[in-house]
């Protein structure tokens, strides 16, 4: 996904220019940090207190510069609109997020207006499309034939959560100015490892795999993640 992302960035935006990005929903900081070790200017906001001390952890043990070049702001990613001012952002990140909101047409909606013109929204979502690959592959054939007709799903935390539909998203970011640019799959063919499971020595072969499952048809989508990048117009 990281790959998918940089190629985004640099097909977007002049070579060496300090973007202004936006991490909602950070978590532990993974992507937000590596943004800001690439020279960005970086916010992350994050409500779990647990994460935002892992991340703060993190960013203790960078070099003073990249310290310098990213904060931290616990709170709770439907409230963008009480820290920032609209279009305050080139580039908005929401990962692993709307799975987790119920209703995430406002989220999207706040965070499309967080964009500058052009800017670039990347969202990572469960694919709707494909909650019977995973079932299925275990052997689970009454989880994978429920999940057939359904964006609900426990995760691998124990938790109900929901799915979303390439197609219905594709209408949301249009309906809020941010139209889809580009579509990928992520974790096409790795997503029932074990977790925990040992990295393989060919690992540069396997994300090879993956990135170029995750651009090509008719893998991408059935991969178990959509990575969605929108373009404010």
């Amino acid at each position: 996904m990281a790959r998918q992302l940089d190629e985004q960035i640099v097909g977007r935006f002049p070579v060496g220019k300090r973007l202004r990005v936006l991490d909602v929903g950070m978590g532990q900081g993974t992507q937000a940090l590596r943004l800001a070790r690439a020279g960005h200017q970086v916010t992350g906001l994050e409500q779990d207190s647990t994460m935002v001390a892992v991340a703060r952890e993190s960013l203790a043990g960078e070099p003073e510069g990249i310290r310098e070049r990213m904060r931290i702001i616990e709170g709770d990613g439907r409230d963008t609109g009480v820290h920032f001012l609209p279009g305050s952002f080139d580039v908005v990140l929401c990962h692993g997020v709307l799975m987790y909101v119920e209703e995430p047409d406002p989220l999207l909606a706040g965070l499309a207006r967080m964009l500058a013109p052009g800017g670039l929204l990347s969202l990572l979502v469960r694919n709707g499309d494909a909650l019977a690959i995973r079932p299925g592959l275990s052997g689970d054939w009454s989880g994978a034939l429920t999940a057939f007709d359904t964006v609900s799903y426990r995760n691998r935390l124990g938790l109900d959560v929901r799915a979303d539909r390439l197609k219905e998203l594709t209408a949301t970011l249009a309906g809020i100015g941010a139209p889809l640019h580009a579509w990928y799959g992520v974790r096409v063919f790795t997503d029932t490892a074990a977790d925990g499971a040992e990295v393989p020595a060919g690992v540069e072969t396997l994300l090879a795999v993956e990135e170029k499952a995750g651009r090509t048809d008719p893998y991408r989508g059935v991969a178990a993640l959509l990575h969605l990048c929108g373009v404010r117009g």
